[in-house]
């Protein structure tokens, strides 16, 4: 007879899943509204979208518990926190684009928001675990809302964009799940602890099968965070997608694909493996510098947005190769600016969204944006402001990070590494220089070529006026945000 097994509730530590099940308990509830009222309006879903991300965010600023927790698969360590913190805020300010005065398919659904929720939580565990396992279920999960979300935008080519980040993603799946499998049978565990101290035990036995173990691990990790060369359905995917929803993907999802990608490359940086190193600094130096050569081509701001957001998450990628404490610092200290500064930037491009058609080429056209500043002129200092920050023009939010990170990489010994990045900072100048001609520089095309005043909303204007001010008093930010920033990573150790 097999004797039950006795499991201590409090040994379980179950208070580290609460944030996550706050977001859980927040879309279930959004349904079951639902089912009694189809007649709600959205904005009372958004307002209850920020009521229950904003408790999330204090059950996770009030928790002083145990590290590990739920059969040792949670990890709640410094790192994990502080990427919540940036997520979470981010989807905050992101969620409250929607209020805007144009009623578009997508946001009118409740179910759009539950999805939100869901894909929030399943952030929440990719980067609150070691586990090969659960980040493998919070990876599909928020995929799998992020796919639904996309294709419920009703327009061609969200349809289009919904099906090429589907298909990309389950290959993507398939390499994490093989990549796993390799690792699994290596060493016999799941958990990126216990594999890092198998393989430096066994001094990297069967060295080509960790190599294709790494490759398809880094395959995936590669198409989440857009690198080269997984990094083709952007542009298509985020030009399908709303402005404000597009300008989510380019932050939120990337920090989850960073704290995954810190966690497993660290054994192979921690043990100075030469061959590992050498395919993340050649692909570190492509995914900065593909993306700009191609940004400096579009003719569309929502596409060149796209391609830049691909080269940022190469500047940070940079960071993971570096794997100095103060490398790992700037990774959070870089995203923190570029999530107030490129939300900024497509807020802007929201707030020009129209739903009738354009006689322009796209919706986002340069020459949409000719002569701004004549039509509306706060609206062309605002889009210059989020421009030139994006571009890491000094004292503006983005500059600080650009020179954390180049000075890590120096202090580092990667001399070369840091040149290559302040050339690409230099090139990316210019193609973000490119709408500030037109706007203060060209006369307007068409009397209808811009719509900012008819879709500003309270809300809007509160989001954009934050990260405006934001981007401006960065100068001053910059210090205590790196001092917390600094305070997390030290207690996780790396």
């Amino acid at each position: 007879m097999i004797s039950p097994i006795n499991i201590d509730f409090a040994s379980l530590n179950f208070i580290t899943i609460v944030p996550m099940l706050v977001a859980i308990i927040g879309g279930l509830s959004i349904l079951c509204i639902d089912l009694f009222s189809k007649k709600l309006d959205k904005s009372l879903y958004v307002m209850l979208t920020v009521l229950f991300l904003i408790i999330d965010l204090g059950v996770l600023y009030g928790y002083n518990g145990a590290v590990r927790g739920f059969f040792d698969m949670m990890l709640l360590d410094g790192i994990a926190v502080l990427a919540q913190f940036i997520m979470l805020i981010g989807s905050i300010l992101f969620i409250l684009l929607t209020l805007n005065k144009l009623r578009f398919h997508d946001t009118s659904y409740p179910e759009y928001y539950a999805l939100y929720l869901f894909m929030i939580a399943g952030f929440q565990f990719m980067v609150s675990s070691d586990s090969l396992i659960l980040i493998f279920v919070g990876l599909e999960t928020a995929s799998m809302s992020l796919y639904t979300m996309i294709a419920m935008h009703n327009r061609e080519k969200s349809i289009e964009a919904a099906i090429k980040y589907f298909s990309m993603g389950a290959l993507a799946t398939g390499f994490f799940a093989f990549g796993s499998f390799v690792f699994y049978a290596l060493t016999g565990s799941v958990e990126l602890g216990k594999i890092s101290e198998v393989l430096v035990t066994s001094n990297f036995a069967n060295y080509p099968v960790i190599l294709i173990g790494v490759v398809f691990m880094f395959g995936a990790i590669a198409f989440k965070l857009s690198l080269v060369p997984f990094h083709a359905w952007v542009p298509d995917v985020y030009e399908g997608s709303t402005s404000a929803f597009a300008g989510f993907m380019s932050v939120v999802p990337k920090i989850a694909g960073f704290v995954v990608a810190l966690r497993f490359f660290e054994i192979f940086i921690a043990a100075d493996d030469k061959v590992v190193e050498g395919i993340l600094y050649g692909v570190v130096v492509l995914t900065m510098t593909i993306p700009n050569m191609i940004a400096l081509l579009q003719n569309d701001i929502k596409r060149m947005l796209s391609f830049s957001s691909i080269s940022h998450a190469g500047f940070v990628m940079g960071a993971i190769l570096l794997g100095t404490t103060q490398a790992t610092t700037a990774i959070f200290l870089y995203w923190s600016l570029f999530l107030i500064t490129n939300l900024g930037g497509f807020a802007m491009l929201w707030l020009n969204r129209t739903k009738t058609n354009s006689t322009f080429s796209s919706d986002h056209a340069l020459e949409r944006y000719s002569g701004l500043i004549k039509t509306s002129p706060l609206a062309a200092v605002m889009m210059g402001l989020f421009m030139l920050s994006l571009a890491g023009i000094p004292p503006f939010a983005i500059f600080w990070g650009k020179m954390y990170l180049i000075g890590s990489a120096i202090n580092a010994g990667f001399i070369v590494l840091a040149l290559i990045m302040a050339l690409n900072s230099a090139i990316a100048a210019y193609y973000y220089l490119k709408p500030i001609i037109y706007m203060f520089l060209k006369d307007p095309i068409t009397d209808d070529s811009v719509a900012y005043l008819s879709n500003a909303t309270t809300p809007l204007k509160t989001v954009i006026g934050f990260c405006a001010v934001a981007t401006i008093l960065s100068i001053f930010l910059v210090g205590p945000l790196l001092d917390i920033i600094s305070y997390y990573v030290q207690i996780s150790g790396y």
